[in-house]
């Protein structure tokens, strides 16, 4: 087995899967970034939720907000709804581990916020009560997918907003939402600090 020769195709695989999906996705990761820094702006937060790798990607989109991504800024409100294990572990022990994003979104958003839901395959049984969640309580839906959306597409509202990777693999599609959350951090800040660089 040649090892370097397997890596370096995992590079070019992934770097041309970026460059198909780039035509496809600017459009709605800038649309996303307009969602996110109009509600923002108006007194309004991000709730940020997935699964496994991207549990870990709405943890990285709430800390690049909370925090800083590129521009000294001050901090934004956003929340990853996988980070407190007493929260989920309840209401996974007592209601469902379905539920562990939607009884959180029922609890804590308001009206103006905006979710993030991520999901590889669009199909997240939890991802799709948050999903519901949201709107019930009113808030936008910017969805993180990939393949064909799976049932988080069907579901969706025209109002919301999908962005979906083009692509099978499960690998490249999560590099590509690591690379739109990147876009997405640094479009916001762009909006709202009026960065032209």
């Amino acid at each position: 087995m040649d090892l370097i020769s397997r890596i370096g195709n995992h590079f070019r695989d992934s770097a041309q899967a970026k460059l198909n999906a780039v035509e496809m996705l600017a459009a709605p990761i800038a649309q996303a970034a307009e969602c996110f820094a109009a509600a923002l702006i108006n007194n309004g937060k991000i709730l940020a939720c997935g699964n496994g790798g991207s549990a870990a990607d709405a943890q990285h989109f709430a800390a690049e907000l909370v925090g800083r991504f590129e521009q000294e800024r001050h901090g934004l409100a956003a929340i990853a709804l996988s980070t407190d294990t007493s929260i989920l572990t309840a209401i996974a022990n007592d209601y469902s581990y379905n539920a562990v994003f939607a009884r959180q979104i029922s609890a804590l958003s308001q009206s103006g916020d905006v979710l993030l839901a991520i999901s590889t395959s669009g199909n997240s049984p939890n991802i799709l009560e948050a999903i519901h969640a949201a709107h019930e309580n009113e808030l936008s839906v910017v969805a993180l997918t990939g393949r064909d959306g799976g049932k988080a597409g069907k579901i969706l509202r025209d109002s919301d907003i999908h962005i979906c990777v083009p692509s099978e693999r499960t690998a490249r599609i999560q590099e590509i939402h690591l690379l739109s959350i990147h876009c997405l951090c640094d479009a916001i800040d762009c909006l709202l600090l009026g960065v032209n660089e």
